[in-house]
């Protein structure tokens, strides 16, 4: 099994089945896998901005990983935009760039960069396998990063002579890790806040702007009376007639400073502070 089927294989394994793409000659080995293993969806995309930004977009409505496949540095350099908001957002993608292979790399060709200078600007997860044997478990080490809580994007850098090359057995599947609790005691401050009503705002982020989330919010605000406003950068909110709507908080400091004036106490619930 050469390295372009270990790597669908061990995308397939932890239910990754989409792949947003604009592969250039380095990434042909991975197309040609796609006849061989069933299961995996390529869109093929004409600017690699729509890779990136598809990708964003799928993690957000769906709540779970996509992958995109960009040529070298220079596509990489191309989607970096629409990368930028996801890591914003704190979408889950793994990202696979093709390398030159091995071999090549020390001739400079026109397309060389320095691929992980450019990931590094957008993610904090930068895996590239020594050898292709490393393929498939470089390949799970992405996904556990991409999905490690609340979600980020893992570059996966593959040379080509590694996705041609033997490279043994696909990486074990990955689960998504479970998100931390807060502590008791923390739970029971927030509760002793409650009382202070106004004074109060909660700022939500990630999933808790999803319905179940905007439901208990919404009680939280009518029982007490506390704020609840929503963290700009959140990747997905639901709104619609009759579902509570928290309050967006602006881009611009002086109307967010308006809007939190009255704060004494902030809670932060799966969001940074404004």
């Amino acid at each position: 099994m050469n390295g372009a089927e270990v790597l669908l294989r061990t995308l397939l394994a932890s239910g990754i089945n989409v792949s947003f793409m604009n592969p250039g000659t380095s990434e042909m080995q991975f197309v040609a896998a796609l006849d061989r293993v069933p299961g995996m969806r390529g869109v093929l995309c004409l600017f690699e901005g729509v890779c990136s930004g598809a990708a964003d977009g799928y993690a957000r409505m769906l709540g779970r990983p996509a992958s995109t496949l960009l040529h070298l540095g220079p596509g990489l350099a191309n989607g970096l935009a629409n990368f930028h908001n996801a890591r914003k957002a704190r979408s889950p993608i793994v990202s696979v760039v093709g390398e030159h292979s091995t071999q090549h790399m020390r001739y400079d060709a026109p397309l060389s960069a320095d691929i992980a200078a450019f990931a590094r600007g957008v993610s904090d997860d930068i895996i590239t396998p020594s050898a292709a044997p490393e393929v498939g478990a470089a390949a799970s080490a992405a996904i556990a990063a991409a999905c490690r809580p609340p979600g980020q994007i893992a570059h996966l850098i593959v040379p080509a002579d590694f996705s041609w090359s033997e490279a043994g057995e696909p990486g074990p599947a990955t689960s998504t890790p479970l998100r931390r609790e807060p502590s008791d005691a923390t739970i029971r401050n927030i509760c002793d806040l409650l009382q202070q009503g106004p004074a109060v705002t909660f700022v939500l982020g990630g999933n808790t702007l999803t319905e179940r989330g905007l439901n208990a919010a919404g009680r939280l605000a009518a029982k007490f009376g506390v704020r609840i406003c929503a963290n700009r950068n959140a990747g997905r909110m639901q709104s619609g007639q009759g579902r509570f709507q928290p309050v967006r908080i602006p881009y611009f400091p002086e109307p967010a400073e308006a809007l939190l004036a009255a704060t004494q106490h902030l809670v932060l619930v799966e969001s940074a502070a404004p």
